[in-house]
């Protein structure tokens, strides 16, 4: 029996979901890049994020996309933020819902903060829009 046949429902039902959000290329790109040293890590957030918490049933992935946008922008999480703002085109959430997210990080996590976060949310959308060019 391998590995992958080994794996929890929890699992499999994470890493489809993983794999409709942030979308195929990144996340087997993602899985080559695993080491022994991370491949815990990568399974517990292939279970616990995406297997439990992305896959509930009760909110969208559009909205899950926004919520998630908006907190790592919160937290300073750039690179994470980024990353979600380029798989929202798989979750539904518009360029509007970014920015009306955006809205409510400035009120309720501070200017700083959504201002950092709509400069590299810019550059993520001038980059898509030149590549559809």
């Amino acid at each position: 029996m391998t590995k992958a046949d080994q794996r929890s429902e929890r699992y499999k039902t994470g890493a489809a979901t993983r794999r409709a959000v942030l979308g195929e290329e990144h996340v087997t790109r993602s899985e080559e890049g695993t080491t022994d040293f991370d491949a815990p890590f990568q399974d517990l957030i292939t279970e616990g994020a995406w297997g439990q918490v992305w896959s509930r049933p009760h909110w969208s992935k559009r909205e899950r996309s926004m919520v998630t946008i908006a907190l790592l922008a919160a937290l300073g999480q750039h690179d994470e933020c980024a990353m979600h703002v380029r798989a929202a085109k798989n979750t539904g959430a518009s360029r509007e819902d970014i920015c009306e997210a955006m809205l409510h990080v400035a009120i309720y996590a501070g200017v700083p903060a959504a201002n950092t976060a709509i400069k590299i949310i810019k550059k993520i959308f001038e980059e898509e829009d030149t590549a559809k060019s």
